[in-house]
């Protein structure tokens, strides 16, 4: 069946994941969230990879791992598993109005909005699964593993095509780049995504991130910032009670 009420369910529901949008205007209920690898020419090149070789693609991460807080950092405790926990920051587009097989051109008419976000990565285990052939999801999902900062609707950004995204630990700058450096625009990701995917409104797609990523440890303050977006800061550690996702 398609659909229950929730008298049926025989667990407690899951909680809507939502990232508020800039100025107190709401939240945006988040329903997927999409992940492009490896698009710009730098970081590929720094992941040991042709960036030439390939079209692009894709992976998800569970929606429940989207956190977001607008007055503080968000936590994001370091994950079991990993001695290797990297930052990825990178623009995040909100979909607000869904389709199939959309074309390039008309993809902008489909974005409700745009966010910071960081894509945390236990990157060692991501490297031993990829050698082994194997899917790399642990390497990409955790809890908490995806921080996203306040969404601001595109009629007050205009399309980012352009624009400066950078990512600082503890104030030192570690990723800087222009959202130009794409390999694919946002309208080509989103026209290729539509073709593997049915896109719906509260869908997130990360676009990916520039050269630079690297290791992080318990306690450092990472900020991400894009040009025309509110920055996000995210504090390695331990979440404290009361804090909001």
């Amino acid at each position: 069946m398609d659909g229950h009420r929730a008298s049926e369910f025989v667990v407690a529901e899951p909680v809507v994941t939502a990232v508020p949008v800039e100025g107190g205007r709401g939240a945006f209920p988040v329903r997927r969230v999409y992940c492009v690898g490896r698009n710009y020419a730098s970081h590929a090149v720094e992941m040991g990879v042709d960036p030439g070789t390939e079209p692009p693609f894709f992976f998800c991460k569970p929606t429940d791992s989207v956190v977001s807080n607008v007055l503080d950092a968000v936590a994001v405790p370091y994950p079991p598993g990993t001695r290797d926990l990297h930052h990825e920051v990178e623009l995040v587009v909100a979909i607000g109005k869904g389709g199939v097989n959309i074309a390039a051109d008309d993809a902008v008419r489909h974005i409700w909005g745009y966010a910071v976000g960081i894509d945390m990565t236990r990157r060692d285990l991501q490297q031993a699964m990829r050698q082994a052939g194997k899917p790399w999801e642990i390497g990409k999902t955790f809890e908490r593993c995806t921080p996203v900062g306040p969404i601001v609707p595109i009629g007050d950004t205009g399309e980012l095509a352009s624009g400066h995204i950078a990512l600082m630990v503890n104030g030192e700058l570690r990723q800087v780049s222009d959202l130009s450096k794409q390999i694919w625009s946002t309208r080509e990701i989103i026209a290729t995504l539509s073709r593997l995917f049915t896109l719906m409104p509260g869908d997130l797609i990360f676009t990916g991130t520039p050269e630079g990523v690297g290791a992080v440890v318990d306690g450092d303050l990472l900020e991400a910032k894009i040009e025309g977006l509110p920055a996000l800061q995210v504090r390695i550690g331990p979440v404290s009670q009361g804090v909001a996702a």
